[in-house]
């Protein structure tokens, strides 16, 4: 990419030229007259093949404590009834201080957060400062909005530590952007969901609140057939994130098999 290096007039002009280079993402588009209903248009039409079932699978979860946020996550991808793969990083590291999940298309989650990642680079360039959880996924919501009927999957949450402290947020392909305590998404979401409900207080130690993320994503795997592969826990605190630990499912299910009151 070149630059011209010649000398700007004013600080309007050397932002724009900033934003110009660095700040604008393009796709190309069908050359119709409304690309949002593109691939509507194309099936609904006599002679069109059936359209594909997009089926996805996985649990995700994140939750606020006291002492920070815990996210847990498998690592199954799935085609319909076929596992394509058990090692799927469904976590998106984004900076230091943020993280995201991943449920939905892989694809549209993952270039995403990434590209949520260098708008936050670029936020802390131009201000001087981190970016708060509530404002970069704002910027998530409205990229996905953006492209809302363009057939985006997506189900993220939007976990860190700011300012306010530890923070949460959901945001989905459609735009909406939730704040909240306690959040699970993808198809084992109800299996997690009981045991989170179960088990969630807000003064759970570090240990126990890892413990609980980790049981209920386990739970979904055992239940859901399409949940599965590894159990990925992570922690947020002031400090910035930390990835606790990485089991795969069947030796938890060993391990809890050992000690029947935690399977139940």
């Amino acid at each position: 990419m070149a630059l011209e290096y010649s000398v700007l007039q004013n600080k309007s002009e050397t932002q724009s030229l900033f934003d110009s280079q660095f700040s604008q993402t393009h796709f190309q588009l069908a050359p119709v007259s409304n690309p949002g209903n593109f691939i509507k248009d194309a099936f609904a039409r006599g002679d069109a093949p059936p359209p594909i079932e997009m089926a996805h699978g996985t649990t995700t979860l994140g939750f606020i404590y006291d002492h920070g946020v815990v996210i847990a996550v498998d690592s199954r991808s799935t085609q319909g009834s076929y596992i394509a793969s058990q090692s799927v990083k469904k976590v998106i590291e984004i900076n230091p201080y943020l993280l995201g999940t991943m449920a939905g298309g892989a694809a549209d989650c993952s270039y995403w957060e990434r590209e949520l990642g260098r708008q936050c680079r670029l936020f802390e360039l131009r201000n001087k400062e981190r970016i708060s959880v509530a404002a970069a996924s704002k910027i998530l919501s409205n990229i996905v909005y953006s492209y809302k009927g363009y057939g985006l999957s997506m189900g993220t949450m939007i976990a860190g530590w700011d300012k306010k402290g530890p923070q949460l947020f959901y945001v989905d392909s459609d735009g909406t952007r939730l704040e909240g305590n306690i959040f699970s998404v993808g198809s084992g979401s109800t299996y997690a969901y009981g045991i989170l409900d179960a088990g969630y207080r807000t003064d759970l130690s570090k240990e126990d609140a890892c413990e609980l993320g980790r049981r209920s994503i386990f739970h979904a795997t055992h239940r859901d057939a399409y949940s599965g592969g590894m159990v990925n826990v992570y922690h947020i605190n002031r400090d910035g994130w930390e990835k606790i630990s990485s089991q795969d499912c069947f030796a938890l299910y060993d391990n809890y098999k050992a000690y029947p009151s935690l399977f139940q």
